[in-house]
This record gives structure tokens, C-alpha cells and sequence, in this order.
């Protein structure tokens, strides 16, 4: 695979089928307070229960996402409504190892729909591709098994467990490390299976 340098600060526009995905702008500050006010959001990101998002911090986080010079934040569009469902985000970049993080939020008006396994495939091939990287890795709470199997269908294998990392009530729960490399990427483009 061709190496390119790596340049986040460039925040582009990648069109799918189903997703647009764009710069995060303060605007979206509102969709993302609904989004991160639902129940299941909140517990499949492991966020704490009672933390509340205050619609001015919000809009200052995703007002900043486009100066950020390492990091690549962007808002998942459903097309068929317009409606922001959702972001991707690749951070933790190591530019001596060429690797990143991986993370996702989609809420409630996103699932089901295939939206997120597009938007995976758009930010990771925009990853190996246009950014140069060489590895880009997750980590998936174990009571999360559709997001487990939306990575699995992108290509991200499973390299072991983190043992309970996580409080969930009177529960601790494991996350399991996932990874998708540049060359593995080159072979199926998002599509390990076909």
C-alpha cells in the first residue's frame, strides 16, 4: 500500500450509499445532547449514568473538532433524512507507529439500518488510504455484541481481553481488543467475507 504523510488536519467530506460523513461543527451540539441523553448510548459507550451534557460544553467540543491537528472527528448524516445519527472518530494517533484509535457513537435514530457498519467502512478505508496508517484498533464492551459484529464485518479481528475494565452496576465487564491492519485492508476493502 502507498504511504502518504499523514495530514488530520484536513477534515473532509466521504459519501457512502446510506452516510455522509462530515466536519463536526458546534451546530451539531443539539443532536448529540438527544443522542447522548439515550439510555442505551450511555451504557454501550460506558459513560457514567448521571453525567449530563450541557448544550454549551457541547457546543464547545464539536466547535473545536475541526482544529484538531491530530485527531479526525466526524459527524455521521443519515441521507435519507439529513439528519446527524451519529460520529466516528480516529484519535490516540501514534505518527512514529502510523496507528490510531478507533471509536464510535451512533444513536437511536442511526441503528438498524446498516448505517454504521457504512460509516465504519468510510472512515477506515479513508484511514489506510488517504492517512497513511498502518493500524487502526478498538477496544468493544462484551454487552455490545452488535458493534463486535459491525467491526467483524469490516474486517477487525480480535487480539485478546481486556478482563473487567469496566463497572456496569453490580457487574464488571470485559472489553475485547480489535485491530485491522493496512495490508489486511488492502486485500478486501472492507469486505473480508466477499
Amino acid at each position: 500500500m502507498r504511504r502518504v504523510p499523514t495530514d488530520f488536519s484536513i477534515k473532509p467530506t466521504l459519501t457512502g450509499e446510506r452516510v455522509l460523513l462530515r466536519p463536526l461543527t458546534a451546530d451539531d451540539a443539539a443532536a448529540f445532547q438527544a443522542i447522548l441523553a439515550d439510555p442505551e448510548v450511555v451504557r454501550l459507550t460506558g459513560s457514567p449514568p448521571q453525567e449530563r451534557f450541557d448544550l454549551d460544553r457541547l457546543r464547545d467540543w464539536y466547535g473545536s473538532r475541526g482544529a484538531q491537528t491530530d485527531r479526525l472527528d466526524l459527524a455521521v448524516v443519515d441521507r435519507a433524512t439529513g439528519e446527524c445519527v451519529g460520529e466516528v472518530v480516529l484519535n490516540e494517533w501514534d505518527p512514529r507507529n502510523e496507528t490510531c484509535n478507533f471509536r464510535t457513537l451512533i444513536g437511536p435514530a442511526g441503528r438498524g439500518r446498516g448505517l454504521g457498519t457504512e460509516a465504519v467502512r468510510l472512515i477506515v478505508g479513508y484511514g489506510f488510504e488517504r492517512l497513511g496508517l498502518h493500524r487502526i484498533a478498538l477496544e468493544v464492551f462484551a454487552f455490545n455484541p452488535r458493534a463486535r459484529r459491525v467491526y467483524e464485518k469490516v474486517g477487525f479481528v480480535a487480539e485478546g481481553t481486556l478482563r473487567q475494565v469496566l463497572r456496569d452496576g453490580d457487574h464488571r465487564v470485559d472489553a475485547t481488543v480489535m485491530s485491522i491492519l493496512a495490508p489486511e485492508w488492502a486485500r478486501h476493502r472492507g469486505h473480508p467475507g466477499g
